[in-house]
């Protein structure tokens, strides 16, 4: 009660103070806010912006400074007419006079006060669904900041929201990646109303486009086999980001992406055999019915690919026979990358991989100093000590490079050798 009284005060900077005080207060100062909308008619305008501010952090329970915020959106102090936009937003209330206010606000000379509005539009959620034609028209905004909020709002806005899709993906053209990003997200949230759409465009002249397009449909989990074998199409990209981005598309959606995959796989060059693979690997245990096709790889693939099969094997994470049968193999290999790699998967593949621990300890011997690191390490995650185990590893720990010297010992820690 005493702060609200020095509202009032003669003295500046005690109705400032006081004010300010009790937007601190939030909520609890509820009974505040018929005095703090009369301070929003005080002469001195950085006591009517902390009154504005003040009514924002009160929340909902300020519906009735509304009328009078949203008339301080056209004040002709910038900094009011931001902290009014803010404060509507977060007041959350969407009152046919807050939405139309800030609608005519959306065209501010301010672009970081055009900003604050949309978010506000956004926060408002269906209540502010009319504003949806002009957050449209917010993606020719010069100012990337109000493009990514529109993008942004429509999302909150939800109901409604599937006239912006032209709009949004338009959006994907975007010269700032950052309104791309939320566009993307926001037809993502959209979801299967958006898809054909997006297929429309997928074959757009501009390949920032043909990567956002499948960026939004991979983050949809699309299941229509359809959909995946177009997207799948833009494997062969003559573009090597949107080669890329299909590939983590396809890992996305998972093991209903695999037929695609492989049948994509034949005609790949190098560079997208081993972005398949990884992909594939992704996609984890749900990548089952891919181990025969990652398997022939490992067996007889140029060396790099041979390599991404190995690691993509320990990604996928399943302790099949073919598989670890398919990693022994590999450890004998003549290339020392593909070697490598079949000795860290089996680590990851631990005691389910225990089979292997001969070939593991074969290759505590190799001659490149990164398959004894890998394999010393694989040996420490089977949880076996046993006599040869421990022998082979403490061998490794006079071995003359010290980051096998230093996995050979914290191996021997995880199995609790000596």
């Amino acid at each position: 009660a005493e702060l609200i009284e020095h509202l009032s005060n003669e003295i500046r900077s005690i109705r400032f103070n006081a004010s300010l005080a009790l937007g601190e207060l939030g909520e609890k100062a509820s009974d505040s806010v018929s005095s703090l909308i009369h301070c929003l008619e005080d002469n001195d305008w950085s006591i009517c912006r902390e009154a504005t501010k003040s009514l924002g952090k009160i929340g909902a329970s300020a519906v009735d400074a509304i009328p009078r915020l949203a008339e301080l959106l056209t004040d002709d102090e910038a900094l009011i007419r931001k902290e009014a936009a803010i404060s509507l937003g977060k007041i959350g209330v969407a009152t046919d006079v807050a939405v139309s206010s800030l609608i005519a606000a959306l065209g501010d000379k301010d672009e970081e006060i055009r900003t604050e509005v949309v978010i506000t539009l956004g926060k408002m959620g269906t209540g502010s669904h009319k504003a949806i034609p002009n957050l449209i028209e917010c993606f020719k905004d010069p100012s990337w900041m109000v493009r990514t909020a529109a993008a942004q709002a429509i999302d909150g806005i939800g109901k409604g929201s599937t006239e912006a899709i032209p709009a949004l993906v338009n959006a994907l053209e975007d010269g700032d990646w950052r309104v791309r990003s939320r566009s993307i997200n926001t037809l993502v949230q959209i979801g299967e109303q958006a898809i054909p759409t997006l297929l429309e465009v997928i074959n757009h002249d501009n390949p920032i486009v043909r990567q956002g397009v499948v960026e939004a449909l991979g983050e949809m989990k699309i299941t229509d086999q359809t959909v995946i074998d177009k997207i799948a199409s833009l494997l062969t990209d003559k573009v090597e980001k949107v080669r890329g981005k299909t590939a983590d598309a396809l890992r996305s959606i998972g093991k209903d992406a695999i037929p695609a995959m492989i049948d994509s796989y034949a005609s790949a060059n190098t560079k997208m055999k081993i972005l398949i693979l990884s992909a594939l690997g992704g996609i984890g245990q749900d990548a089952e019915t891919a181990l025969p096709h990652v398997i022939e790889n490992l067996k007889a693939g140029g060396t790099k690919v041979r390599t991404e099969a190995a690691r993509s094997l320990g990604k996928i994470g399943l302790t099949e026979e073919s598989v670890i049968l398919a990693l022994q193999e590999a450890l004998l290999d003549g290339k020392s990358s593909v070697r490598r790699e079949a000795a860290l998967s089996l680590g990851k593949l631990g005691p389910g991989a225990s089979n292997a621990i001969p070939s593991l300890l074969t290759a505590l011997s190799d001659k490149q100093p990164d398959v004894r690191w890998r394999a010393s390490e694989a040996l420490g995650k089977m949880g076996i000590a046993s006599n040869d185990i421990v022998s082979g590893l403490e061998s490794m720990m006079h071995d003359e490079n010290d980051y096998v010297a230093e996995a050979a010992e914290e191996a021997l820690d995880l199995i609790g050798g000596e």
